[in-house]
């Protein structure tokens, strides 16, 4: 991790833990917005204005917060406006690397070898875990935003004419609900699986278990009366959010994270609703099977070993 700017310790998953033992996710550190005419958005300063060819996003394709924006990034049309950059999906004792390898890439905006290196020139005296996404300046030379959930909605709107607009991941007349299911299937669920994986105490990751298989079953039983996505018929930032825990679950979370009652597999509602997702066109080309088991079970203090599992068996839209 980074203290006041130097790298001092081998890269480790928890940095902070609660008095039961459970997992602390890090807050964001960079926090502000792109917005079509360079104001301020809903946090930090304003000066990031919507300019093509500008900003350049760092992400892991292992990591699901990272793969929320790929999404907005895709479905927005913005490939040709945003540059991407994929580190590779091995953790290394430095975190995330940039290389060669199984389709990553060399960074060519800033010429790092690894992420900590992006977090310094931005603040020379951070301190803390370098994480993706990290949605770059290259005008101003530092981190627009590293928060996920910021950067997916200002690949929706903070791009006005530049993004295509036949998907509206935030609608008005929805926000408030998708605010709402948001705030409910984050702390169970798509954090839910990292506070079972990282629990240092049998509370503590018992606790975390009995949330997410209580929301896995509140949500089989919501897509289970004939509705396409979780809203209805319209796909938002909701099923953005739910889809990246749920296309990494069998093949991560159910073995390596002890998420082992039962695999997304197993629930016919949620199974579809994954189908119907990946279908959407622009949506598969975001997911690397091979770079999530890769990455996960990377995780030294998870599998000293660093021996990835054959399995388990995938369904056609994920094996191909």
């Amino acid at each position: 991790m980074l203290r006041d700017g130097k790298w001092v310790a081998d890269w480790q998953p928890v940095q902070a833990k609660d008095d039961k033992g459970g997992f602390v996710r890090q807050t964001s550190s960079f926090r502000n917005w792109i917005t079509p005419d360079g104001s301020a958005g809903p946090t930090g300063e304003g000066g990031f204005k919507a300019e093509a060819g500008r900003y350049h996003l760092y992400v892991a394709l292992i990591c699901p917060w990272a793969s929320r924006t790929l999404i907005g990034r895709k479905l927005k049309g913005l490939e040709d406006v945003i540059s991407v950059s994929f580190v590779e999906p091995e953790l290394s004792d430095q975190g995330w690397r940039f290389g060669d390898a199984g389709g990553a890439d060399r960074d060519t905006v800033n010429g790092a070898t690894f992420l900590h290196e992006i977090y310094t020139r931005a603040d020379p005296a951070i301190s803390g875990r370098a994480t993706v996404p990290v949605l770059w300046d290259k005008q101003r030379g530092t981190i627009v935003n590293n928060e996920s959930a910021d950067i997916l909605r200002m690949m929706n709107s903070g791009f006005g004419d530049l993004a295509d607009d036949r998907f509206d991941l935030y609608p008005v007349d929805l926000r408030e609900e998708i605010d709402a299911i948001n705030a409910r299937i984050y702390p169970a669920l798509n954090n839910g699986v990292y506070r079972a994986g990282f629990a240092t105490t049998q509370v503590a990751y018992e606790e975390a278990f009995h949330d997410v298989f209580t929301m896995l079953d509140e949500l089989e039983e919501r897509l289970g009366d004939g509705r396409d996505f979780l809203l209805g018929d319209r796909f938002t930032e909701a099923d953005v959010r739910l889809f990246v825990t749920l296309v990494r679950f069998d093949v991560a979370y159910h073995g390596l994270f002890k998420c082992n009652l039962y695999r997304i597999a197993d629930y016919l509602a949620l199974s579809a609703y994954q189908a119907r997702i990946l279908a959407i066109p622009g949506v598969r080309d975001t997911v690397s099977i091979d770079h999530i088991k890769r990455g996960y079970y990377s995780i030294k203090v998870l599998n000293s070993s660093g021996i990835v599992p054959v399995g388990p068996a995938l369904p056609a839209a994920l094996a191909s």
